[in-house]
């Protein structure tokens, strides 16, 4: 029997014109539970391993022939057709036989290749073993997930929804009596590696993908000014780099709403962003979910795994700290739902000044919020701490040391390259440096490490280090910071350690302004 004889999934997908429509890949996650519940009209289904066996499916997808063996019923009575890699897996191991070897031994293959229900691809892990002539090669890393998605995304579909594909380590009850048999059973310790592969393939084919039970786009709202736009665009960057799912950021000072200002000095906001959180529910239209974010964070993790977390009756989640359930929670970051929360800015000033409220209940407390769980794990909300593989958000509060103001950043090497990948692919315009030099928002130096491709702060010259002499940082404006130093929040002190040498006079700060502006221009121009 020729090898021919077993159809291209990508041939067979495109003469199907299925690549036009929307798919759904079902998992056997905690979520597939789920599937009757859930409107899933619309949707092509392709199914992961067993989970043909609880519903119909156009296809079903089984990297491991030991699975196609266990369902060998399940998929003559309920999937259109079958997608085998042509070099299967045999106990989680790529086979030194081909499909064509299966197919020869096996007669569930036979009468499914004689339906033209029989269909193959390259998967990466065969590679070594040799692929198929002229077939493409399907990326996997982790899980079938990975490639059933990447089979879709290569095959031209553009919206993809998951039902059962939940991370963590879980099945569903539907397939409790794998758990001791097939969960997790290539040594992986939770499924949650594979998202950072789709999120790839997410951005690589420009995939609308959302688990079907979650709302989509996620929605995030950050504080800010104008000064702070340039870290708002590399957090904007540093969360769509890593998501799976589209997401919309919105810098709440450019809503339009205006933000009232309490007569009481001691109840008037510390900065000039401190109460737009509070216009997020309006400008949602009291609807949906909403994250929240301060404007000097990255992201380094999938933010679908914030935007999913359980609200559990809750109006706002916030940022808890397990090891220590003590502390008040953070609400510098938050997950809020919008519909519970009939927040309007003008009356929470009001409260303000008539007394029913002070800043130290709406801020610290969120008196205006009374059923907040601190439930978002601390991972979230890193303060000046980053663990490679732990931290999902860095929180930059140490206001001198920002590494769009300072060089002294201990982590401001990983800012930069966040910079850097968001300039090469064109979510930041490099005009958008010079603005905000011109302006006074960024250090001279920032410019010059662009120009050059320097990530590390820590490893400028002097030359570059001393661009930024004179240069007087935006936050040092604030009323605040002009305080005495005994009153300020501890984020807002500059630590000895990091005290800046002596400035130049101030009459030499024009020259090297121009010094820096004419190196730019050369750059830009």
């Amino acid at each position: 029997m020729s090898d021919s004889a077993i159809p291209d999934f990508f041939d067979w997908f495109a003469r199907q014109q299925h690549g036009q429509a929307p798919w759904l890949i079902l998992g056997k996650g905690p979520s597939f539970s789920r599937l009757a519940s859930l409107d899933s009209g619309g949707y092509r289904r392709i199914s992961l391993n067993h989970a043909v066996r609880e519903t119909p499916v156009d296809l079903a997808h089984m990297i491991d022939f030991d699975v196609v063996e266990a369902c060998a019923d399940a998929i003559e009575a309920n999937a259109g057709a079958l997608i085998v890699p042509w070099r299967p897996h045999v106990q989680h191991k790529p086979s030194s036989d081909t499909l064509e070897v299966f197919l020869q031994r096996s007669p569930l293959l036979q009468r499914l290749n004689a339906a033209g229900r029989l269909l193959t691809y390259n998967l990466a892990s065969g590679r070594k073993l040799g692929h198929r002539d002229g077939f493409t090669e399907v990326p996997v890393r982790f899980f079938s997930f990975e490639a059933a998605f990447n089979l879709l995304a290569m095959g031209g579909v553009r919206q993809i929804r998951s039902l059962g594909v939940d991370g963590g380590n879980q099945y569903s009850d539907r397939f409790a009596d794998l758990r001791d048999k097939t969960l997790l059973a290539n040594g992986h310790a939770s499924f949650d590696r594979q998202f950072a592969e789709i999120a790839a393939t997410v951005r690589r084919h420009g995939v609308d993908y959302a688990p079907l039970d979650a709302e989509t786009p996620v929605q995030v709202f950050v504080a800010a000014t104008e000064d702070q736009m340039l870290s708002v665009e590399v957090l904007a960057h540093s969360i769509r780099r890593h998501s799976t799912m589209p997401v919309v950021v919105t810098p709440l000072h450019r809503t339009g709403i205006e933000v009232p200002i309490p007569r009481d000095p001691k109840n008037q906001a510390r900065t000039p962003f401190s109460f737009q959180r509070f216009l997020i529910p309006q400008v949602r239209g009291y609807q949906g979910r909403a994250i929240y974010f301060d404007s000097d964070m990255q992201v380094f993790s999938d933010i679908r795994a914030l935007w999913t977390l359980p609200l559990d009756g809750a109006q706002l989640l916030a940022v808890g700290d397990t090891q220590n359930p003590d502390r008040p929670p953070q609400f510098s970051v938050m997950l809020l739902d919008c519909a519970a929360l009939d927040w309007k800015l003008q009356d929470i000033v009001r409260q303000l000044d008539s007394g029913e409220l002070d800043y130290e209940r709406l801020m610290r407390n969120m008196a205006v919020a009374p059923r907040v769980s601190p439930t978002i794990p601390p991972q979230w909300n890193s303060l000046e701490h980053y663990e490679a593989g732990s931290t999902s958000l860095l929180h930059y509060t140490d206001m001198p040391t920002q590494p769009w103001v300072s060089t002294r950043n201990k982590h401001g090497a990983l800012w930069i390259r966040d910079l850097f990948d968001a300039l090469d692919q064109g979510a930041i315009a490099t005009a958008t440096i010079e603005e905000h030099l011109r302006a006074g928002y960024i250090r001279p130096s920032l410019a010059w490490q662009v120009e050059h491709r320097v990530e590390d702060p820590l490893k400028l010259p002097a030359k570059a280090l001393a661009l930024d002499q004179g240069y007087e940082p935006p936050y040092k404006r604030l009323p605040i910071y002009q305080s005495p130093l005994a009153t300020r929040p501890a984020s807002l002190a500059t630590p000895a350690a990091l005290l800046d040498t002596p400035p130049p006079a101030r009459e030499a700060a024009p020259s090297l302004w121009a010094r820096a502006m004419r190196r730019l221009q050369s750059r830009f121009n």
